[in-house]
């Protein structure tokens, strides 16, 4: 497999991070003038408007035969990929004159949606305007926003997609104490989880961006379920014969901004199409099963007092007055042993004697 170079990648990545996005809550005045300082080699144009009449943009770049769909922040609050797709862009503009840029984009066609639900994102919800999940609409298609998806990948016709969402803070990587910092997703296309030769091929292109983040982030690498959801988007998509990729962006020690893994997903997304610009037989799909599964087994804070009396606390993000909030809520009390607290507090009890 041709894997990038991590000491390039990060020799890079300051001068291509898109500055002006920064933090968790991005909507699309965050993103809109960007759209003005893309490479000559991207063009865009409004796919269409959410619920309550948002634009919803579409980029394309490349003029290969492999044919690729991009989309991000179908939850609004969901918003760590589209900060990686524009770093992605960045680097297309700024090393236009690389073999991984000149490769990807002359192998590869690439369709972008760097903000599927714009209603979800001013909100900072999980939902559209009409409350509902876009992620669990891909039959029903009852919003605007999966009827333009579902559009766009008919009208496509993409051979790879890559669905790109956050993960909460619970989940660590199985067998060992540290955060799911990205996870990775090869659908199942119907409930026995069949390995046809699509989720193969999709299986094959997580293999390579596995092992560029383990060179970056090792052991911080999770699978996510593979369980068939009827209704999700990836799952839909798969069973249609679109290869979907999932990366979920999770926690990273001290970066509840997601900026440190903004830059992970970042390497994810490079690699993998530079994976696939490269790649003519993606039959090595097998060392996918040797990525270990999430496990839920973080609190944001965890206060250790006695086993009986252990405090474990979530962070609850909301938009109040607009401005982004993060609130700690109990989630649960007594013996805490099997769990792990990204901030664990420990107090000890003093011994008092009595006179």
């Amino acid at each position: 497999m041709n894997i990038l170079n991590l000491s390039f990648l990060k020799e890079i990545y300051p001068n291509i991070k898109e500055k002006s996005l920064f933090g968790r809550w991005i909507t699309f005045p965050d993103i809109q003038p960007l759209f003005k300082n893309l490479s000559e080699v991207v063009s865009y144009e409004i796919l269409g408007t959410s619920e309550e009449n948002r634009s919803i943009y579409k980029l394309k770049l490349g003029t290969g035969a492999k044919k690729i769909l991009i989309w991000s922040q179908m939850h609004g609050n969901e918003s760590t990929g589209t900060k990686a797709v524009f770093d992605f862009l960045n680097f297309v503009k700024k090393h236009e004159d690389d073999d991984i840029v000149q490769s990807i984009l002359k192998e590869c066609t690439i369709q972008i949606i760097p903000m599927l639900n714009p209603d979800g994102a001013i909100a900072y919800t999980r939902v559209n305007a009409h409350d509902i999940d876009l992620n669990r609409d891909a039959v029903d298609k009852k919003a605007k926003e999966s009827k333009l998806l579902r559009s766009a990948l008919d009208t496509f016709n993409p051979q790879f997609c890559f669905n790109l969402h956050d993960q909460r803070t619970i989940f660590g990587v199985e067998g060992t104490q540290n955060p799911a910092t990205i996870s990775f997703l090869a659908p199942s296309e119907e409930e026995t989880r069949k390995l046809t030769k699509g989720r193969k091929q999709t299986m094959n292109v997580i293999v390579a961006m596995n092992l560029l983040l383990q060179q970056a982030i090792p052991n911080h690498v999770g699978r996510y379920t593979d369980e068939f959801y009827p209704t999700a988007t990836g799952d839909n998509f798969q069973k249609l014969g679109h290869n979907t990729i999932l990366i979920e962006a999770g926690h990273y020690p001290n970066d509840y901004e997601r900026e440190e893994v903004r830059k992970f997903n970042f390497y994810a997304l490079l690699q993998g199409l530079y994976h696939i610009a490269l790649t003519v037989d993606y039959t090595e799909y097998k060392d996918y099963f040797l990525i270990p599964n999430n496990a839920k087994i973080f609190f944001d804070v965890i206060n250790r007092i006695d086993k009986e009396k252990e405090e474990a606390y979530q962070y609850e993000d909301k938009i109040i007055d607009n401005q982004f909030t993060s609130t700690l809520v109990q989630k649960k009390v007594g013996d805490l042993s099997d769990y792990i607290g990204h901030i664990e507090n420990v107090f000890v009890k003093k011994n008092i004697k009595k006179s």
